[in-house]
């Protein structure tokens, strides 16, 4: 499945690492400081002690994505 996460934040980045560690295909709208640490290193989850990381596509526009499956929408209330 085709997964899109906008805002990779504390929920949107679980929400990925998991998708992806199950073999989903996630890519992540990000901006900022987020974007280019998630090009960089990928999306990171501590959990447990344990250590989890995902190669995810990133891109900073909804125009650079493809069509997902499932839209995750993980961005603040205000």
């Amino acid at each position: 499945m085709k997964v899109c996460i906008v805002g990779a934040g504390a929920i949107g980045g679980w929400i990925g690492v998991k998708l992806a560690r199950a073999g989903h295909s996630v890519s992540v709208l990000a901006r900022g400081a987020a974007l280019s640490a998630i090009k960089q290193n990928g999306l990171q989850l501590i959990e447990g002690g344990e250590s989890y990381a995902a190669k995810v596509h990133t891109a900073g526009a909804a125009s650079e994505h493809e069509t997902p499956d499932l839209l995750v929408i993980a961005v603040k209330a205000p």
